[in-house]
């Protein structure tokens, strides 16, 4: 299988904070964010972004029931900070978060429509480890797609 960018007329701009029952606020109804990560990244006094990683959370199945994942659920840059290395930063972070815990393995969601993500996930060292392109029901013309960094190898 390969992938391949392809233009289009329309760009699309999907808002997951604007599907109902999603965003942050709501995530501690469905978890519990007890060993969760939230990371923040501040530049001249401002936001910049910020990054959550989830660690043995019962009920999260991005984690596969293993206590050597943890999941990057998370990463955002604030758009007047996109391409100023804030977002690798925040990755670093999560890396050293996730390593401290434990863990071997850093796992990541994004889909074939964010192709800025999938950029961002190659640069960082990451692994395209699985396709599904049947994750998303009510989204046919989207793919999950599963990025894995492995920890232990790093310096």
């Amino acid at each position: 299988m390969s992938l391949s960018e392809t233009p289009v007329a329309d760009p699309y701009v999907k808002d997951y904070d604007a599907i109902a029952g999603e965003g942050p606020v709501r995530w501690a109804e469905h978890f519990d964010l007890s060993n969760w990560g939230m990371i923040s990244a501040c530049r001249d006094g401002a936001k910049a972004g910020g990054a959550v990683i989830a660690f043995r959370t019962a009920g999260l199945h991005m984690l596969g029931g293993r206590d050597d994942v943890a999941v990057l659920w998370d990463i955002r840059v604030a758009p007047g900070q996109r391409g100023a290395g804030v977002g690798s930063a925040l990755f670093r972070a999560a890396e050293d978060w996730a390593d401290a815990r434990g863990c071997n393995w850093l796992k990541i969601e994004t889909q074939n429509v964010n192709t800025a993500a999938c950029r961002f996930y190659q640069k960082m060292g990451c692994t395209l480890g699985a396709i599904d392109r049947f994750a998303y029901p009510g989204l046919p013309g989207e793919a999950q797609l599963l990025w894995w960094k492995a920890l232990q190898a790093r310096p």
